[in-house]
Order: structure tokens, then sequence, then C-alpha cells
């Protein structure tokens, strides 16, 4: 788990003295994204705060978005979902990522939604409620067509006969019906209109064969935002809550949460020609100042990332220098001020003009969750604004 400090003496804007490296989370971000999505909805909202709030820190996120418009939480683990209630956080939690056969019984005691997707995976939960003498809430997990998780369309009536059983016995009671869409971020895709006509008609299959599900949700955070015939009655935000535009081309107003940044720990002047880093693949154009940052791969800076990323320094964006290494990596600082100490931004939200997480994951090749998720446990965690417990 990433390392959590508090510094009562910075603000958020100012890396704190004596600290050379932070990812500083930004509370408020948090909250103004997910009032965001909750004012465009009027669908229950999800925060989805797995894999420790994609880097932000779960426990202080889930707070953060339930004081602000959202009423459940989603994770992929039972273990993230233990986390959240032995935090004290009592909101509805759904986890979606489990497997017949494994131990449910803390889940269902602390009452964790589990979701399933087939009937050897309802079975385990089922037996593991009977032998509580609980009853476990599920959600059914339709594959539409991201043929990813989920039951087949020809799987699903064996499954919803084996719920109902189920649900008669008193072991389950089948709370929500959900599915995942392949083509969310592009609206006019005519994938998502398939989907969603399957959606509809295995739920009303499910119906007409005696489930009576309270919660129908296919919506993540690109449909949440844009597209309304996709919301039922929850919509799963991840993304959106950290401040990250799920749509390309498209700007919602989200606002980034998460700034990553150093100290330069080392500076040196060179002449024009010198090679840098690992392989001498960037050479210095002219006479320069090179600058050493203690971030590397091993703390989620994307090594693909080198031969074309920037970082902030003294008020204007500077070129790394070469291949990127597991612990640091090299910034060219031209004819600039430089000196050990001087803080260097690689991401934030953009104000000053400084990179974003959107540009890292353009230069790496991937996407933004990647990104922030990689963001290592060397790196310490510092929260401001909003609820900070």
């Amino acid at each position: 788990m990433p390392r959590v400090v508090q510094y009562r003496t910075a603000p958020p804007d100012v890396l704190p003295a004596a600290v050379t490296a932070e990812a500083c989370v930004d509370l408020d971000a948090i909250a103004g994204n997910v009032r965001l999505v909750a004012g465009l909805t009027d669908a229950l909202v999800m925060a989805v705060v797995k894999a420790d709030g994609f880097g932000h820190g779960g426990v202080r996120t889930a707070r953060t978005a339930l004081a602000n418009g959202a009423s459940w939480l989603g994770v992929t683990s039972c273990a993230e979902g233990l986390e959240l209630r032995d935090a004290g956080l009592t909101a509805p939690v759904l986890c979606w990522l489990t497997s017949a056969g494994q131990d449910f019984r803390a889940a269902i005691t602390a009452e964790v939604d589990i979701s399933v997707s087939s009937v050897a995976h309802l079975r385990s939960v089922a037996q593991d409620a009977a032998r509580l003498s609980r009853c476990a809430a599920v959600h059914l997990k339709a594959d539409t067509g991201l043929s990813r998780n989920g039951a087949r369309p020809e799987d699903w009536a064996e499954l919803v006969a084996a719920a109902r059983d189920a649900e008669r016995r008193g072991a389950v009671r089948v709370r929500g019906i959900w599915s995942h869409l392949a083509h969310a971020d592009r609206w006019a895709h005519p994938g998502v209109g398939e989907q969603v006509g399957l959606f509809d008609e295995l739920v009303h299959r499910a119906r007409a064969w005696g489930l009576d599900p309270e919660l129908l949700h296919v919506a993540n955070s690109a449909a949440a935002l844009g597209h309304p015939g996709t919301h039922y009655d929850l919509v799963r935000a991840g993304a959106a809550v950290y401040g990250v535009e799920p749509v390309a081309g498209r700007a919602f107003g989200l606002r980034p949460a998460l700034t990553l940044r150093a100290r330069l720990i080392g500076t040196k002047r060179v002449p024009a020609g010198t090679g840098v880093s690992y392989g001498h693949r960037y050479t210095t154009p002219g006479e320069s100042t090179l600058g050493l940052v203690p971030l590397g791969f091993a703390d989620g800076v994307p090594r693909a990332a080198g031969d074309r990323a920037e970082v902030w320094v003294a008020g204007e964006r500077r070129p790394v220098a070469g291949v990127i290494s597991m612990d640091q990596f090299v910034v060219d600082l031209g004819d600039g001020p430089a000196a050990v100490g001087d803080e260097v931004v690689l991401f934030g939200p953009g104000d000053r003009g400084e990179p974003t997480v959107a540009d890292w994951a353009r230069w790496a090749g991937t996407n933004p969750h990647e990104v922030l998720t990689r963001i290592g446990g060397r790196v310490p965690r510092r929260h401001v604004g909003g609820d900070r417990g």
C-alpha cells in the first residue's frame, strides 16, 4: 500500500519542505467531480474506488464521494470491500471480480454485495450464505457484448433459474442485474444500442422467470456523462471521479485530482552533444543544465514515455532527457535557472501549463487509468482539502 502522509503546513500547490517526491490528492477536486456526475443523472451514483481509488486512496476517495452525491461504492475484490468496511464505511458496496470456489463468508457477513456470472459462481455464494444462516445480496452480470466477464445470453436462463431457486431458499437476494459497455466512449456506435437492447431483453426474461431486481446498471463514466439512455437505476463512475475526461475530444469540466511531483536532487552543466542515460538515446542540442529527478518506472513513471515526455520546471515545460530508469530520470533544463531542491511537476491539473496525466498517457501509448494506478507505494500520498479523515 502507498505510504500516506499529512503535512499541515503545506498548501496543496506547494511541495512540503524536505520531501523529495509526492502524489498530492485534491479531495475538493474529487468532490466536485462526483457532484458533476450526480448532477447529470437521476440515477444513483456509484463511486468506483477499486485499486486503492485509482491510486488516490480508496477510503478517502470513498468518504469524499459519499459526502458529495454518491450512494454506492464499487470495488473489484472482496478484500477491497472489506477494507472499506474496516474503515467504518456502511454505504452499499459491490465487488465484481470473484470466482466460484472462493470463500465469500467474510464479504457476506460484512454485507458486501457480490456480482455473479455463472451457476457455479452463484452456488458458491449461496452455499457460504447458507453456512452463515444469512442472505447474500448478489448482482447477476450479463455479457451483452464485451465478451469479458458475465453470463452469455445462451447461459442466462440457467443462471436466472438458479438465482430464483436460491432466493426461494433464502440464501441470496438478487439486488441487481448489470452489464458493461464495450463502446461507452463512442455514444453513436451501433454497439451501444445493441448492448442496451440485449440487456433490456435479458432483464425482461429474468423478471418473467420470477426475479425482481431493484437495480439495473450498465453505464460507466463515459455513458454517465453523456448517454442518459444507459443510466437505468445506477451509474458507475470510475475515471470521472478522479478527473479523467473519458470521451476523446470532449470536456465535461472534470478536474484532475492528483499531482505527481518531486524535487531535483542533482544538477550538472554539460556541453552540446552530451549523451544522456542508457543507450544515449538523447543528446543535448546545445550547452545545457541537466537535472536529476528521483522518480522512475518503479514509482509508476512510464518508461515508454521517455522519448516524448515533458515536465514542468520553473514555469515552463522541459523535456525528459533519455531513458527513464527504475528510480530516476533526467530532465534537460537548457539555460533556465536550476538548483538542487527545485520542484519538478510531472503532471497535475494543467492550470499553469504543466502536463496532465492525459499527456503522460498519450506519450506512453496507454490510458490515464494505467498511469494513475501504477504510481508505486514508495511515493507518499498527501491528501488536501475535503475530508482527510
